[in-house]
This record gives C-alpha cells, sequence and structure tokens, in this order.
C-alpha cells in the first residue's frame, strides 16, 4: 500500500476488527478505510448474507482475499458472479494455524474447490502451499501463482544497536540463539526452549514476539531450570536488532515461507529449524544439515553444533546473506504482485509496471477510482 501511494485507494476488512496493530504501518499519505459498517466475514453461511457480500463488492476494481478467515467473501464471489458483474478476486493464503499443522480439514478443502473456482488467481508464497492447491484444492497450475516473501534486505546490513532488545545485552562468552514468532501454539516455542536448556549459562534465547503463549512459554522455561529466556514482547524494526542474535532458530509445527527466516538470513545468521514449509529449500546449501524434522532431541543436537563452532556459524551465515540477496528482494516481490493484479483487471501498468520498488506493506481491499483494491 505504502509502495502504490496515489495509484490505488484501499478498504480494509478484518475478522478480527480488534486486530489491527498492522494499520500503524500505513503511510500517512495512501487513501485507506477501516469501515465497520459492513459485511462480516464471520458467521453462518446463507444466501442473504452472501448476497450483502456480493452487493458490496461491485464498488471495487479489485477484490483481495487473504486465508480462511476471508473464505464466505471468496463464497459469494462465487455464487454471485455467474449473475452480477462483480470485480476479479485474486486469493491469498499463507499458512496454517495449529488446528491445521498436521492434517489439512477435508471440509475446508471442499469448500476452498468450490469457492476459488471464480477467482482471477491464488496467491501463495511457498511451493508447499502450491502444491497443496493444486492436489486438495482442486486449483489449476494456471491459477496458481507462487510468489516468494521478499524485504529491505539492505537494511539489514546495518550493524545493530547493543540495546536495541529491551532488557537484553550481548555477553562475552554466551552465544544468543534468538527468534522473532507470535506466541502461538503452532510456533511450539516451549520446544525450542527445551532445545536450548541442555546448554545451561552457555546460552541466552530471545524470543521477540507476543502472544497468548506467553505464560506456558515461561512456565516451561522454569520447569527445565532454563535462566537464559528473554521475552521483551513484540519488536518493531528487525533490522535494527536481529543482528545482535547468533543464531536464528525456528520450532514450529508449520510454517510455508517465513518471513522471520528471511530477515535473518538477511542479517548472515545461521539457522536451525525445523522442516517445515519451504524452509529446507529457503536457507543456503551449506545450512541444510540444521534443518530437522520435528524432533527434540534433533534441533538440539543442530543447535549444540552451532553454538560449538564459532566459524561454521559465520560460514553458514555468509552463505545465508548471498542467497537472500539474490533471491529475496522486495522490489522483485513487488513487481510480481503487480503482474497479477494488473492482469486480473485487465490494466497493464496501473500500478506502477515494472520499476516500482517494494516497501513493507499488504494489500487487501480497495475502492472504485482509477483502481481500487477491496
Amino acid at each position: 500500500m505504502n509502495l502504490w501511494g496515489d495509484r490505488a485507494r484501499h478498504v480494509v476488512i478484518s475478522g478480527d476488527p480488534d486486530a489491527l496493530g498492522a494499520r500503524a504501518a500505513i503511510d500517512a499519505s495512501v487513501s485507506c478505510d477501516f469501515p465497520v459498517d459492513v459485511p462480516a466475514l464471520r458467521g453462518r453461511a446463507g444466501v442473504s448474507r452472501y448476497r450483502r457480500w456480493a452487493r458490496y463488492m461491485r464498488g471495487f476494481d479489485l477484490v483481495l482475499t487473504y486465508n480462511w478467515g476471508a473464505m464466505d467473501a471468496v463464497m459469494a464471489h462465487r455464487i454471485a458472479s455467474p449473475f452480477m458483474r462483480l470485480p476479479p478476486l485474486v486469493h491469498h493464503e499463507d499458512g496454517f494455524n495449529q488446528d491445521e499443522a498436521d492434517r489439512l480439514k477435508p471440509q475446508r478443502n471442499l469448500f476452498r474447490r468450490v469457492a476459488l473456482g471464480s477467482a482471477a488467481a491464488l496467491v501463495v508464497p511457498s511451493a508447499t502451499l502450491a502444491s497443496i492447491a493444486m492436489l486438495c484444492w482442486g486449483r489449476q497450475s494456471s491459477q496458481v501463482r507462487q510468489i516468494v516473501n521478499g524485504i529491505d534486505v539492505d537494511a539489514y546490513a546495518a550493524a545493530p544497536s547493543r540495546t536495541a532488545i529491551p532488557g537484553f545485552r550481548p555477553a562475552p562468552g554466551t552465544v544468543t540463539v534468538g527468534t522473532l514468532a507470535g506466541l502461538r501454539a503452532v510456533k511450539n516455542l516451549p520446544r525450542l526452549v527445551r532445545s536450548v536448556a541442555p546448554m545451561g549459562n552457555r546460552v541466552r534465547l530471545v524470543i521477540a514476539g507476543d502472544g497468548p503463549e506467553r505464560e506456558g512459554i515461561v512456565a516451561q522455561a522454569r520447569a527445565v531450570g532454563f535462566d537464559g529466556l528473554v521475552l521483551p514482547g513484540f519488536l518493531t524494526d528487525p533490522w535494527k536488532y536481529i543482528g545482535l542474535f547468533d543464531i536464528f532458530a525456528l520450532s514450529s509445527d508449520s510454517e510455508q515461507f517465513p518471513i522471520a527466516l528471511v530477515q535473518a538470513m538477511s542479517a548472515g545468521l545461521p539457522v536451525a529449524a525445523t522442516d517445515v514449509g519451504d524452509v529446507a529449500d529457503m536457507v543456503a546449501v551449506e545450512n541444510a544439515p540444521f534443518i530437522v524434522p520435528r524432533d527434540e532431541a534433533a534441533l538440539t543436537a543442530a543447535l549444540t553444533r552451532l553454538i560449538s563452532d564459532a566459524a561454521l556459524r559465520r560460514e553458514i551465515g555468509e552463505a545465508n546473506r548471498r542467497k537472500a540477496h539474490a533471491r529475496y528482494r522486495e522490489e522483485e516481490m513487488a513487481a510480481c504482485y503487480a503482474d497479477v493484479y494488473e492482469k486480473a483487471m485487465g490494466r497493464p501498468g496501473v500500478l506502477g509496471g515494472p520499476d516500482i520498488r517494494a516497501g513493507d506493506g499488504a494489500l487487501t481491499f480497495s475502492m472504485r477510482t482509477p483502481q481500487n483494491l477491496l
């Protein structure tokens, strides 16, 4: 949204109106509304509710929907599009919560199979999700677009401030293992606590993020007698502090193409992680041995080896940095999104063409002016 500036006007509708933290990142010059008098994304499926959604969509040039929480709007588009003149819809899926970490729900697969039939495109960040879209949701390869997550990799070249993380200072003789994560069950952060605990006071573990699992993580550290846990809460601008980590760790039960991993690679960090989503393919070849099954002993072994070898950490970290700069640049990601949206609308170049440069925004819905994205 920040990238496209006045090329688009936006209307953002959230399934959780109380969770609008990203709103603060939208540039003040961007035209963006957060209306309250709109059809609900949550509720019982029904013809009248779908009709309200379809009528609402008619005021836009493009509808962008995100994840399972917006699927009722997608179904409304599917049902009404043969009878009403509706704008094109592009759906986005970027991963699953704990309830689908191990097995997708058959009823959701069936719902997506039907609802996505009228989508101009389905955008996913990972090859794993692209395969799911075709095998489980019945999408043709021509409808599925994989666009990997990109960031401003150059921002991570700056040296971090030693005081950038509240309550934490790097200490001589210790290794800092860090992660950026919402404190949710699917991240399985107690597993990470248990994995670093055997290293005792040789290690500090920094978990930057907030969420409902905070007390459970603290309780796990207490239960295993680990005193090196630091929980600073959610921190903005990760390029200012992620370089304070010596190792980036990821203990999730489910991921697809985690941006935090791209950020860690851009900062030149080695990674110890569970083998979920596209993680094994994201990292440099040199880092591949440290992407392990969702097994606590294997994650502990990977961390132990990296903690014990500073030269190896530097070698792997530099390889990760090179790959991030070569593959995960935000301007390339933004150009891919612009291409998908412009083709859906049949309006090439309306979002800026190939010369655009991305920011950290995320697009949702907009209004009918030259280009309106809902």
